[in-house]
């Protein structure tokens, strides 16, 4: 039975979470920061439990084997970039905080991505570019760089213009959040007056949790960016099938996001196109794998393009920013977040 896609500009969905044991959980931190809290208009409590760089690195890796960097079994044959010392695997595009962008891909001496790219998405100095023409190269090299975003900060490469917003983003934000205080100590049995900074001694350290009246994860696949891409009917199919399957592969397979911070999913649902249900996995990867063979002319051939790396670059890297070659910029279309 062929899935019906949902129409509109967006696909949104909504997901009522609670805690899976007790009532408290722990939220994402910030560097010098802590949790992210704030007020509504209205004074409701609110508290940013996990943010869209955390969900972007969460639905990426929904596609990867357990325990390595490569995709499930089902996805044979989708293209990605492969990075190898010898016989060691280093990485994959699909793992990597800016994608197809990554410096293992784009930095090393095995320049072949790097010229690869130059050349296909070459444009005069004056000229526009073209996020239809970006997308129709990344589909045939990495098609998931087009449902999470990328930024070519290579000067070399069209002067660093090509870029693309996340076209699925995701975060968890709670209501009426209250902080829960408590804290605990790091014991040392052996000697408890230790020098501290080495580690040794006891330690005593404070600790906030939270409660809230309601927890939701919001999803947004945005369908009107896939489509303006340009790219054949089926191509577009495979990227919207894809999204959904990654929103509800992280809602079915549990999200216990941190030790203290552990959720079941209450209630799941659209509310653009209003009433528009989610697929089971099943259904989504039958047509996804059946989509997969359909694109291979779009696909590059072999599918996996294979980059070679030496353990050396990163220091040559290094040093030519010491130099004073001028460091790229980049865009959180796909940064990491601890």
């Amino acid at each position: 039975m062929t899935i019906v896609l949902p129409t509109g500009s967006r696909l949104l969905i909504e997901a009522q979470l609670e805690p899976m044991q007790g009532a408290r959980f722990q939220p994402t931190g910030f560097p010098a920061l802590g949790p992210a809290t704030y007020q509504l208009a209205d004074g409701t409590r609110m508290l940013l439990v996990e943010s869209a760089q955390s969900m972007a690195n969460r639905l990426e890796a929904t596609v990867l084997e357990p325990g390595t960097v490569q995709p499930l079994a089902f996805l044979d044959g989708m293209p990605y970039i492969l990075v190898k010392e010898g016989d060691r695997v280093v990485t994959t595009s699909l793992v990597e905080a800016h994608r197809i962008n990554s410096p293992y891909i784009l930095e090393g001496d095995d320049t072949s991505m790097r010229d690869a790219l130059i050349s296909e998405l070459k444009v005069a100095e004056e000229s526009a570019v073209s996020e239809a023409r970006l997308a129709s190269v990344l589909c045939k090299y990495d098609p998931s760089t087009l449902l999470h975003g990328v930024f070519l900060a290579k000067k070399d490469i069209a002067g660093g213009r090509f870029r693309l917003r996340r076209a699925l983003s995701a975060f968890i934000e709670a209501r009426d959040a209250e902080v829960v205080s408590s804290g605990g100590v790091k014991n040392d049995h052996v000697n408890p007056s230790g020098e501290t900074k080495e580690g040794f001694g006891n330690v005593p350290f404070a600790r906030e949790e939270f409660t809230a009246g309601s927890i939701t994860a919001y999803f947004n696949l945005d369908l009107a960016q896939l489509r303006s891409y340009r790219l054949p009917e089926e191509m577009t199919r495979f990227l919207t099938l894809l999204g959904m399957w990654k929103i509800r592969t992280l809602l079915d397979g549990g999200l216990r996001l941190r030790t203290a911070c552990d959720f079941a999913v209450t209630n799941m649902a659209s509310t653009r196109p209003s009433g528009f249900e989610l697929p089971t996995i099943d259904a989504l990867q039958e047509e996804i794998t059946k989509l997969v063979k359909q694109c291979v002319g779009h696909f590059a051939n072999p599918a996996i393009t294979t980059v070679s790396w030496s353990s050396g670059s990163s220091k040559k890297g290094t040093t030519r920013k010491a130099k004073g070659a001028k460091v790229e910029a980049t865009e959180d279309s796909g940064d990491d977040e601890s």
